[in-house]
């Protein structure tokens, strides 16, 4: 029995891919007593709302993380939460630093404190890829909202609210997705445009986010940093599945963006422990009673999560049949 079920729970930035698709299961699955949705957009929240209907169980809030005082009245009586709000669009935030900063990590620290106040039990946030030796904007802002996360175990002292991120890469078929638009190249038979030929990504969908967020509920004694094994695919690869036969050509990498992406860093590995289907990085400093999972097996010396590298991988094949379930 999963430790969600039948709670009251709060998830920021509920209107997004990830939380529409963490509504759905919370309602199936988990029989919540309370599910608070807390979003800025209205129209989003609206449409979100004709797609659920009239469930009793759901709450619906228009706020920002910013606004530390509707946190609180947002948490007031929730017992456990999902942070999934963030700006994240790479080259917006190269253009607008101070506007990502004030919500990935302003308002990081805002869901910490408002959790700790209102009695919230357990917080998990959700991280990105970009946030393991950032490069860009996002990525940095992703990187100090981790470490507050963690941190926040100290910071929460003796009261109840334990923390925990949750950290993957690429969401296939989320918000933005790449598949609609090369399908629409390929339609009128244009070339479609690959950042580099030799680039790869991780891969999860967001039925196994969900669940891997779910699951971290369960697992998370406060100040883990989970990441979950998931298949590498080449761009080319997906080009190909979205679109067979079609031309490609390069366009070259955009400014922030890796060729490669990675979760763990190398200097991370001496903290990093494998635990079935995911990683475990532990804390730096763990003063609040943090134990390791008993059944934890420490990664090599130097070890480094990386999507050129991984031992998992997906074929053409293998992303052509994802695709097809997951529409």
């Amino acid at each position: 029995m999963a430790e969600l079920d039948g709670s009251s729970i709060l998830l920021t930035g509920g209107t997004g891919s990830f939380g529409k698709a963490f509504i759905d299961y919370a309602l199936t699955e988990l029989n919540p007593r309370r599910l608070v949705v807390l979003s800025r957009d209205e129209l989003k929240q609206y449409e979100v709302r004709q797609k659920f209907g009239d469930d009793p169980r759901l709450r619906w809030f228009i706020g920002d993380i910013r606004d530390r005082r509707r946190l609180e009245r947002a948490m007031h009586g929730v017992d456990y939460v999902v942070h999934a709000a963030a700006l994240k669009q790479v080259d917006t935030g190269e253009y607008n630093p101070f506007e990502f900063v004030q919500t990935n990590v302003v308002g990081s620290q805002n869901v910490i404190e408002a959790a700790i106040d209102t009695g919230v039990k357990k917080v998990v946030a959700l991280s990105t890829d970009k946030a393991s030796s950032p490069i860009n904007l996002y990525g940095a802002t992703k990187l100090c909202a981790d470490r507050m996360f963690i941190s926040a175990n100290h910071y929460a002292a003796a009261h109840p609210a334990r923390f925990a991120v949750v950290r993957y890469g690429n969401v296939m078929a989320s918000r933005g997705s790449v598949i609609p638009f090369f399908r629409s190249l390929a339609e009128r038979g244009e070339s479609l445009p690959i950042t580099h030929k030799e680039m790869t990504r991780f891969w999860i969908t967001l039925p196994q986010a969900v669940k891997f967020v779910v699951d971290s509920f369960d697992l998370m004694k406060g100040g883990e940093l989970y990441v979950p094994r998931i298949p590498s695919m080449r761009l080319v690869d997906l080009a190909q599945a979205i679109a067979p036969g079609s031309p490609m050509h390069e366009v070259g990498i955009r400014p922030g963006e890796k060729l490669h992406e990675e979760m763990i860093a190398p200097d991370d590995s001496r903290r990093t422990i494998r635990l079935g289907d995911r990683y475990v990085v532990q804390p730096h400093i763990a003063g609040w009673g943090y134990e390791p999972p008993a059944d934890g097996e420490p990664v090599p010396e130097g070890f480094s999560y990386r999507s050129d590298t991984n031992d998992l991988w997906l074929s053409t094949d293998d992303i052509k049949e994802l695709i097809a379930a997951h529409e």
